[in-house]
Parts: structure tokens; sequence; C-alpha cells
């Protein structure tokens, strides 16, 4: 009889606010997360809050990543980075636009991310475990290239995701999911070619503003999954903070709910699930 499979359950965006944190660490705390991806440019990225994700994460069965974020409301590391909108990046739609037109310049991105590595460093104490990107910038023409380069050079050890789906999983009708496998396909040829592991699937895209049921988008996502397949996820509180700097906020409190409920381990046990780390 083979074992469970073992999935990645990653919550993004540790460091946009304190009451996101607050969430993602109540959910390492009760095992209902393996993995958690830090904005070092967020605001609650401070040494006090990456302290206390490395306390709730001390027992080894959390992973922390670097959330690699290029896109506004949030600004540079690098001095010299461009192109810049009022000292901000530029907000996604505007540089996933340019960067199919092939006018990103993989050097200022290369630069940038390894000043967000290198914080990471001095945050953790130890390299990320693995780096993915705010709003899948990594997947971007453009992004790709320089985010890969500093991967390589400043954490040869870590993996990298990408978002593609299964086989099983695909289905028509869901353009950002189809964007993100296309995208994801070159991007998992360049990060072989540098010798950068990537997970084998990806789910937990959705559209956030319809407010469905998380539970039902779950089962969804974990169902096609094989084994060490990633879902990605946005639990937290909400607070002021995070008004002020993303539009995705009462479905964190609802993500949160489901995960940190019955349910949750239920579903789990029901799909030969585990969470535990090889």
């Amino acid at each position: 009889m083979s074992g469970p499979r073992r999935i990645t359950l990653c919550a993004d965006d540790y460091g946009i606010s304190e009451g996101v944190n607050r969430g993602i660490r109540d959910l390492i705390e009760r095992r209902r997360l393996n993995a958690t991806s830090v904005m070092v440019v967020g605001p609650a990225a401070t040494r006090e809050e990456a302290e206390a994700l490395s306390r709730v994460a001390a027992n080894g069965t959390c992973e922390i990543g670097l959330h690699v974020t290029l896109t506004a409301p949030f600004s540079p590391l690098t001095m010299h980075f461009r192109p810049l909108d009022g000292g901000m990046f530029w907000p996604v739609g505007k540089l996933l636009r340019m960067a199919l037109l092939r006018r990103l310049d993989a050097e200022f991105v290369y630069a940038e991310v390894m000043a967000q590595i290198v914080l990471f460093r001095e945050l953790f104490g130890a390299p990320p475990a693995y780096l993915d990107g705010h709003q899948h910038v990594q997947l971007f023409p453009g992004n790709r290239d320089g985010f890969i380069r500093a991967a390589r050079d400043a954490a040869p050890d870590a993996w990298a995701r990408q978002c593609g789906r299964t086989h099983a999983s695909l289905r028509l009708g869901n353009p950002k999911a189809m964007l993100l496998d296309a995208l994801s396909a070159t991007f998992r040829k360049r990060c072989a070619e540098n010798g950068l592991h990537t997970n084998p699937a990806f789910a937990g895209a959705y559209d956030f503003r319809k407010l469905p049921d998380f539970g039902s988008l779950m089962r969804g996502f974990l169902a096609p999954l094989p084994d060490g397949g990633l879902v990605m996820c946005h639990p937290g509180f909400v607070d002021d903070t995070l008004r002020e700097l993303d539009p995705l906020t009462d479905q964190r409190e609802r993500e949160h709910a489901y995960l940190a409920g019955d349910d949750f381990p239920r579903l789990l046990d029901e799909l030969g699930i585990s969470l535990a780390k090889a």
C-alpha cells in the first residue's frame, strides 16, 4: 500500500501586515501549513516578526521562503531599480504587459532579487528554502532570467515555485490559470537548464472577488495534485495596514477559518494527503 501524498500548502504574503502574520503563525502552530513565503519589502517584515515566525517554525515542519516582490504598492530595495512609478514598482497589469512586449531589463531584476535574498538572510539567519513571486512575477519574461540567476547565485540549495497545473486539473474557462500554465512552461525549462528544482504541480489560483466557498475550492485543488505538488493560500486577519496595501482582505479570514477548522484535516485524511515534510 502506498503512503500518503505529501503536499506543500504555502501561505503567501508573510510581512504584508501584522494581522496576516498572526494568522499565518497560528496555522503553523496548528500544523495546518508547511510553508510560508515572506515579503521582505512589506511593512511587517520586521526583525521581531521574523523572530516570531522562526520560533513557530523551529520544529522543522514549515519551510520559510522568499516572496519576491516586484509590483506596486511596494518599493524596491535597490536604489537604481527601473522602471518605477512614483518611487514604487509598476502595478502588476502594466508589468505583465511590458514583460510580454520584452521591455523589462533582467539586470535590474537580478540586482533587486539579490537584495531581497540578502535582507531575508539578515532577518532569518539563513537563505530561503525556496523562492516564489508575489502576483507570480517570477514567471514573467524579463523577470524570470534575473530571478533564476539570483536564486542560483545567492540561494543555490533553494527550489523555485512554478505555477503550472497537472493535466488532470486543467480546465478551460479560467484565463488566469491558463496564462500561468503558459508562462510556467518556459519558466520550468529555464529553471531546469540552471539546475534549479521546481514543484511538479501547482494549484490555488481563483477569483478572489467572487468570495467562493474555500472548502470546496480546496477539495478541487488537492484532489488531482501529485506527490510533491503545491497549493498556495492567503490566510490572515484583516487590519488597517492590509486594507491600505491589498484588495484581498475578507477572503483571507475565510481561508484562515477553514484551514483552522475541523473540516480541513478530515479532507486531508479522506484524500490521503500529508503535510508532513519528508
